[in-house]
């Protein structure tokens, strides 16, 4: 593990990169000892700076939710990051590209509560019961890491590698469509570039949002009415250039677009 002020140190750099927009190391490279715990540490510490700067935290987000992700960054569970609201980006506003660094969009179906999640004991049934509805989302990402060389410590401590979110205007409720076969396709431009399916995420969404109440509640963070859950991505990640436009189709949940300046 790392000492607090490493941990503080590569903090501040990540916060520095975002602001500047220019990329730091691979953390792990630097500190090989760094771990998960150390991670979500160096990911909270930023959090909490934001929070004493008036930001407010309206959600979280799940990453590596499918089984390939995991595999592919040695892991056996996910990962996860906060939803700020100042993160958040709109339909009808096209997405100033330079505030970011190497930015990328994913296909999501959105859950937004009604009702708090229990903790360390939340069920997938518990997750169903406080769901509101579903929507249609676009969740934004970016790396403050050079290139997305990136291993497991490093999205950690990057929040996850989370830098916005939109949702569409439709909304679902949780008895009115099967969430583990909810098929979505991406354009950009006009051009398919991506296609999945809900059941890309663990099976079953549901899980990764009942596993990700249980593991924020470790560091005393509950999920409550009101956040937006973003479960994890129905697709592989694009890349979003200046002009770019798109628009993701989730069969029998609408649709959600968003365009780049």
């Amino acid at each position: 593990m790392l000492t607090a002020g490493i941990r503080q140190t590569l903090a501040d750099e990540l916060a520095l990169a975002e602001q500047d927009r220019v990329a730091v190391d691979k953390l792990v490279d630097r500190y090989p000892d760094i771990d998960v715990v150390d991670a979500y540490e160096i990911q909270l510490l930023n959090i909490r700076r934001r929070l004493a700067d008036g930001a407010t935290v309206i959600g979280h987000k799940v990453g590596l939710s499918s089984k390939a992700m995991q595999q592919m960054m040695g892991v056996d569970e996910p990962d996860y990051g906060h939803l700020l609201a100042d993160m958040q980006v709109f339909e009808e506003v096209p997405v100033d590209t330079s505030r970011y660094l190497l930015p990328r969009v994913e296909v999501e179906v959105g859950f937004v509560l009604g009702a708090d999640l229990p903790g360390e004991e939340c069920t997938e049934a518990d997750v169903l019961a406080a769901t509101v509805a579903y929507a249609p989302a676009i969740e934004l990402i970016d790396s403050r890491i050079k290139d997305w060389q990136i291993g497991l410590c490093d999205t950690i401590s990057d929040n996850a590698s989370s830098a916005g979110w939109v949702l569409g205007r439709e909304r679902v409720a949780p008895k009115d469509i099967d969430i583990k076969g909810i098929d979505a396709v991406l354009t950009r431009n006009g051009e398919v570039v991506a296609e999945g399916r809900s059941d890309a995420v663990l099976g079953d969404p549901v899980i990764a949002v009942a596993w990700l109440a249980r593991k924020v509640a470790s560091f005393g963070v509950r999920l409550k009415a009101g956040d937006i859950v973003l479960p994890g991505s129905c697709t592989r990640a694009i890349d979003a250039r200046p002009g770019d436009a798109f628009h993701a189709e989730f069969a029998g949940l609408g649709s959600v677009h968003l365009r780049f300046d």
